[in-house]
Order: C-alpha cells, then structure tokens, then sequence
C-alpha cells in the first residue's frame, strides 16, 4: 500500500484531508509538524509528502530541503494558503513537485496525487507498461504481447516520453530540443516523420494512439 504523510497544523483540515485520501486506498499518516514528519521517515519507509508551508517550529521549505537531502525522487506537493510567486519559486527551487493552494479541492487532490505517484513510480523503474505494451528504459526496449518491437533511440526515447505523461500535448520544439542535437541543423518536420515511424510500428496496439494536436504537437492518448 502507498504511504503517504500529510503534515497540516490545522487538526480539522489535516483529518478532512487524510480522510479523502484513506477513502482512495492510500495508507495516510498525519503530521502536525515538519519535526513529527521527519520522525515518520525514521520509522519507514515514505512514497509521498503533502505538506503545508507555514507551520510552528519547522516550515515546509525547510522540511522540503531536508526531505529531498534524505530522498532525490520522493514526491512533495505544497498545499498552502500562500498564492505568492515567490513561495511558488522557493518551493519548485527546493524541489518540490507540486503546489496548491488552499481552499483545497479534495477531488483534484487525489487526481495530483495519483499522478505524482505514477510519475515517481516511472522515474524509479525506469519502465512504462500501457496495456500489452512494455518500455523498458535500461534496456532501451519495448515489448508488445510479449513481442520485441525493433526501436531505435530515438524512437523508444519519444515514445517513453509521451507515454509517461498521457494527455499531455507536446510542441515538436519541446521533442525536438530533447532528443536531437543542439548542434545539428534539424527542422521541425523531422519529429513528424519519427512520429509517423512510430505510428506504424505501434499500429495494431489497441492500448494507445499518438494523437496530433493541430498547431501544437502531439500527445499520447489511452485507448
């Protein structure tokens, strides 16, 4: 089970929040301080922080800088009354992972969380699975019905990407200055023909399409 700890000073808000999370299968440990939360860390192991910013004794951006001292890929998400730019720019500096700001919607709460997790989850395995199909980053392959399909690089690297983040459009800039060479003198057009090459090598899937999205780029959308 996932564990998760939610560090609110606020008794009443901290019980609403980890009740909504309980209710969605996760295992919920509240902390009324950054001291108390650290010493949950001391007693096991941790797949998630919720964490307010202003708190007695220890705030979050210090809780933050010492959490990512103990752990590099352990989701943070800030959920405070500061709407200020630059609470949002310490945090993100820090390295937390996401950041909402209080009257907090439950709902879009555990759609943040679960998609903090699946993220984290990615960046550990270093592995995708959609269905039948299998990326797997340290091998640099992909697998569909338990069938190698033959990649290259850059074909698995633009396919992992789009996959890790489903429904999440992508400009062919933002492809194209990830995967090529600053260097090389390569236009636009040659992340449509890579794209085109992974359309047809990933046809008979019925777990996932590449979907262009008109004026922008493309996105990988769940079938």
């Amino acid at each position: 089970m996932v564990d998760i700890v939610v560090v609110e000073d606020d008794v009443a808000l901290s019980r609403i929040v980890t009740q909504s999370l309980v209710d969605h299968g996760y295992n919920v440990h509240a902390a009324s301080s950054g001291q108390a939360a650290l010493a949950r860390f001391a007693q096991g192991h941790v797949d998630m922080v919720i964490s307010d910013i202003m708190m007695p004794g220890m705030d979050g951006f210090a809780l933050a800088e010492l959490i990512r001292g103990l752990d590099a890929q352990i989701p943070i998400l800030f959920m405070t009354a500061r709407d200020d730019f630059a609470a949002k720019k310490r945090g993100f500096k820090l390295g937390i992972d996401d950041y909402m700001v209080k009257p907090i919607d439950l709902d879009e709460l555990v759609l943040r969380v679960g998609a903090l997790l699946r993220r984290a989850k990615i960046a550990v395995d270093k592995r995708v699975q959609v269905g039948n199909l299998i990326l797997d980053a340290d091998a640099v392959m992909v697998t569909m019905d338990g069938q190698e399909v033959p990649v290259t690089v850059r074909e698995f690297n633009i396919l992992f990407k789009l996959l890790s983040n489903p429904n999440r459009a992508y400009t062919r800039a933002q492809l194209l200055d990830e995967f090529w060479d600053p260097d090389a003198s390569t236009g636009l057009r040659a992340v449509d023909v890579y794209v085109t090459k992974l359309r047809e090598k990933f046809a008979a899937s019925q777990d996932f399409s590449i979907v262009t999205v008109h004026g922008l780029g493309y996105k990988a959308v769940l079938t």
